[in-house]
């Protein structure tokens, strides 16, 4: 690469002033979601993470951002897409050329020698998250010698059709429960309630995978605090007790993500999930929004079969979700 195309680019690290017109260039952004915020990033511990998120400008113009750290507890000093958020890379405006993608990725591998990274690590936002389809920053990483460490599964359903009409995309089995709850009286609807759905989600997690929420409830609320229009938590009741829930994460103009999905075993008989979902589809399509993102039904790439035909009995299909690293 030339010198003068190297230089109409600068790198400059993230300080607290540059908050808020980071968040304001995701929003306006091809590809940005919630996870590339600041805001959303600032509700971790600040111990948790080596925040070192980098912007990028073009002639005084605002290019692009990364939001990047390392993890408190890493040996290897690996720069990654930030560990807090389920996905990250650059965030970019709708009409970044070529060149500037290959400006942008070469003032990031620069900086991370610069700072004696020993790697870099990219994990990109599924096309559907994107306003106008592009693999510019891929083919450049790939380009520069990286090469995906993972590609997980994520099932999304597109929500191109009438809400008249979300039966549709179901299994005849789930159709069949969604009627089935219907019958039976279970009420849908958005609720505050999130210490009773966290509590359900809690005892589902612990018993079938022995493991915790990616979210402390208080972290939880913080970010519903935050985010109130972008994070939503909708119940399904019966017997005048919560028997399931889905927590929404609005992640921009384009997608809904389904963050947590948890219900009660002992009220299985009402199909609570499948009217939930029934019904957060009809929202999502009310919302203009174009696809509701279940997420990985793979770790590290190996599928959870199960998971992934319950999801597909939503009409969901898999996209890839990439995780992109190379070792210096």
């Amino acid at each position: 690469m030339a010198a003068n195309e190297t230089s109409a680019l600068r790198a400059v690290l993230f300080a607290p002033e540059h908050a808020q017109r980071w968040d304001d260039f995701v929003w306006q952004s091809n590809n940005g979601t919630l996870f590339h915020t600041r805001a959303f990033l600032a509700y971790h511990p600040f111990e948790r993470f080596h925040d070192d998120s980098l912007l990028f400008f073009k002639e005084g113009k605002l290019l692009a951002v990364l939001p990047a750290a390392i993890r408190a507890e890493d040996s290897s000093r690996i720069l990654r897409s930030h560990p807090g958020a389920s996905f990250g890379g650059f965030v970019t405006e709708s009409n970044l050329a070529l060149r500037d993608a290959e400006r942008l990725v070469a003032h990031f591998l620069a900086y991370c020698h610069e700072r004696g990274y020993a790697g870099a690590e990219v994990t990109l936002p599924p096309q559907i998250y994107l306003v106008r389809p592009s693999n510019y920053i891929d083919f450049i990483l790939y380009q520069r010698g990286f090469r995906y460490r993972k590609r997980e599964v994520s099932s999304v359903v597109p929500l191109d059709l009438p809400a008249e009409r979300v039966l549709e995309l179901f299994s005849p089995e789930s159709r069949r429960a969604v009627r089935r709850a219907q019958k039976l009286g279970v009420q849908i609807g958005e609720s505050e309630d999130f210490p009773t759905f966290y509590e359900i989600l809690k005892k589902n997690l612990k018993l079938r995978h022995n493991v915790q929420p990616a979210h402390s409830l208080n972290e939880l609320l913080k970010l519903r605090q935050m985010f109130p229009e972008r994070i939503r938590l909708f119940a399904a009741h019966a017997e005048n007790e919560m028997i399931a829930g889905i927590i929404i994460f609005v992640c921009n103009p384009r997608v809904a993500l389904a963050f947590y999905i948890s219900h009660r075993e002992a009220f299985q008989r009402y199909r609570g999930v499948n009217l939930l979902f029934y019904e957060v589809f009809r929202w999502c399509i009310a919302q203009g929004l174009r696809f509701l993102d279940f997420g990985i039904f793979t770790v590290n790439m190996q599928p959870n079969w199960g998971l992934g035909r319950f999801k597909e009995s939503f009409g969901a299909q898999g996209i890839f979700r990439d995780t992109m690293g190379l070792e210096f």
